[in-house]
């Protein structure tokens, strides 16, 4: 009998949790991950970033899966399927890569395909529907783009371990910055005493991270040192790790 090998779908969370925290109050619905995944099979694991990348099994970039989903086992050998790899591996470089349109997933999709005949979960193959689908989409795309670039060039983001303060030292130096600065928040307290009762919390909770988004992303671009779509990335950035704590359900 010929011999099968175990595929798994190795899944994980390129947002270490945050899309998790603040996908509701930000989107307007909930995000439970920013899925990355690879496919484990013949002890190694296959994923698409930068290229058609390999390591053995417990050594990626991307840490430990989220989860693990079992896709079945497949009688196709190594040499035939590495053989596959090549034929495939024009279609999946750092230029053709797009984390909308042609992402890890869509990989692993089709090497499930090929190995097994199935398909990964639809969940994680229509996440970018459900981020662009959002009326905060638009917002958010800076920082979409900027998590694209990371990912073409083979990075791994490090939500979680961003340290932004060195980077915009000059912002504080900047008279004009800080009296725009004074100047919003009185306007913004202002508005805040005059504005009749909200009903809808999380919809409050979004205005004021938007709020502070702009707020971030004009002291930034004040500095003239990074681009704009670095701001915008840079500006939700320290907004939502400023609210890490911050439970927005309430």
């Amino acid at each position: 009998m010929e011999e099968g090998y175990k595929v798994a779908l190795n899944v994980y969370d390129l947002s270490n949790g945050l899309a998790k925290q603040f996908s509701t109050a930000f989107l307007g619905k909930p995000i439970e991950a920013v899925w990355h995944t690879g496919i484990e099979v013949y002890g190694i694991e296959y994923y698409f970033s930068g290229g058609i990348q390999q390591s053995p099994t417990g050594t990626t970039p991307f840490g430990t899966p989220l989860r693990v989903v079992d896709l079945g086992m497949t009688h196709i050998p190594k040499d035939i399927f590495e053989d596959y790899l090549t034929d495939i591996a024009p279609r999946y470089t750092a230029e053709t890569y797009s984390i909308l349109r042609h992402n890890c997933n869509n990989f692993s999709n089709e090497v499930a395909q090929f190995l097994l005949g199935v398909s990964i979960p639809e969940y994680i193959l229509n996440l970018p529907n459900e981020v662009m689908s959002s009326p905060m989409a638009p917002l958010i795309l800076p920082m979409i783009q900027q998590l694209e670039s990371t990912l073409k060039s083979g990075g791994v983001p490090q939500g979680p371990q961003f340290r932004p303060d060195a980077q915009v030292k000059s912002q504080g130096h900047n008279p004009s910055t800080n009296t725009d600065h004074n100047n919003t928040e009185k306007v913004q307290r202002e508005e805040k005493q005059t504005k009749p009762p909200v009903s809808d919390p999380l919809g409050d909770a979004r205005n004021k991270v938007q709020q502070e988004i702009m707020k971030e992303f004009t002291a930034i671009m004040a500095s003239g040192t990074i681009r704009a779509s670095e701001a915008a990335a840079l500006a939700t950035r320290r907004v939502m790790q400023k609210h890490g704590n911050l439970d927005v359900h309430t």
